[in-house]
């Protein structure tokens, strides 16, 4: 996926059908000059729907169609006929899209499964028509029911990627080379800050034909929960995540320090992210000797961390085999 075509939050305007207004129409033909009331009902405005689609990674399509309309119903006519319903107005997102009204910010609905569908903005109803309101005393209403207005209104929607195991670390932890080197993912990769600007997703294969889906997550840095470097945008993304993978460079000046760090900022953005499943995994050990590793390994045990180079290769295999039982587990 291209870093250009990632968009994880439009700003749309959705409006529904007007529900059509029922018929006031009497009886009329050549035998029966003064015949009872037969207006039909009008017909129901069109939704605004939206629907999960698992082949779509990306708000893209929405970014450019901020103003989405449906159809209004149609008016009831003689005979009792019903108007035809407004045509309601359908739009496919990602999984893992959330749903906000744009004023309050209140989620609405989120959607997660494969061709779920939620109504966005429901059309108006269909009036009535005069048949409806004949009795024994009013036998012949001049009246019907007007249509319902649809809805309207801002909503804004958020894209938060699913996937099973997500990397988080600091810029240049080693997280997009990873993911590069054990799927078949292509992020782009430079030594410097904030290489990753979106979201990269890989599949990983593993023993026994085994696979899950691995997030390469934009780094994290101190005090991201306040919005500095790229802040809470893709915090977000986490949330999503079944296990987290935090990603240290052997080269640190303090292994510990960064990883508390890091869970520092998960606990200030949300503290339920420190209920997740997650794993310590050392980066860029082919930096280190033998010596240097076997201490690093030493005064590390307590945190049970995975060590591997994913220039070399080193721990790559094991690294899976942990991350997978921890999905089944």
């Amino acid at each position: 996926m291209a870093e250009t075509n990632f968009v994880d939050y439009v700003k749309i305007f959705c409006r529904s059908g007007n529900g059509g207004a029922g018929s006031a129409h009497f009886h009329r033909d050549r035998f029966t000059p003064r015949g009872g009331p037969d207006g039909g009902d009008g017909g129901r405005g069109g939704h605004v729907i939206l629907r999960g689609n698992s082949q779509l990674w990306t708000l893209i399509h929405l970014k450019y169609q901020r103003h989405v309309f449906a159809g209004n119903g149609e008016n009831g006519g003689n005979a009792l006929k019903t108007g035809a319903d407004g045509k309601d107005k359908i739009i496919e997102v990602p999984l893992g899209t959330v749903v906000r009204d744009a004023e309050s910010g209140k989620i609405l609905f989120e959607i997660i499964r494969h061709g779920e569908t939620q109504i966005l903005a429901r059309g108006g109803r269909g009036g009535l028509g005069n048949d409806h309101f004949k009795s024994a005393v009013r036998q012949a209403p001049h009246y019907a029911q007007p249509g319902e207005t649809g809805e309207e209104g801002w909503k804004t929607l958020e894209l938060k990627i699913l996937a099973d195991a997500g990397l988080v670390g600091f810029p240049n932890a080693g997280k997009s080379t990873l993911l590069s080197v054990i799927s078949a993912a292509k992020p782009e990769i430079a030594d410097y800050p904030f290489t990753t600007l979106t979201p990269n997703l890989g599949i990983v294969a593993c023993r026994d034909n085994h696979s899950f889906v691995l997030a390469d997550i934009p780094g994290i840095i101190e005090d991201a929960h306040l919005g500095k470097g790229l802040g809470v945008r893709f915090l977000r993304h986490i949330e999503r995540n079944s296990i987290l993978l935090f990603l240290i460079p052997a080269d640190s000046k303090d292994v510990r320090k960064e990883y508390h760090i890091l869970l520092n900022e998960l606990a200030r953005y949300n503290p339920e992210l420190l209920d997740k499943k997650r794993l310590i995994v050392v980066t860029k050990c082919d930096l280190l000797d033998d010596e240097l590793l076997a201490e690093m390994k030493t005064s590390l045990e307590d945190l049970s961390p995975s060590f591997i180079s994913a220039v070399s290769g080193e721990g790559l295999v094991p690294l899976k085999d942990r991350i997978w039982q921890l999905l089944i587990t």
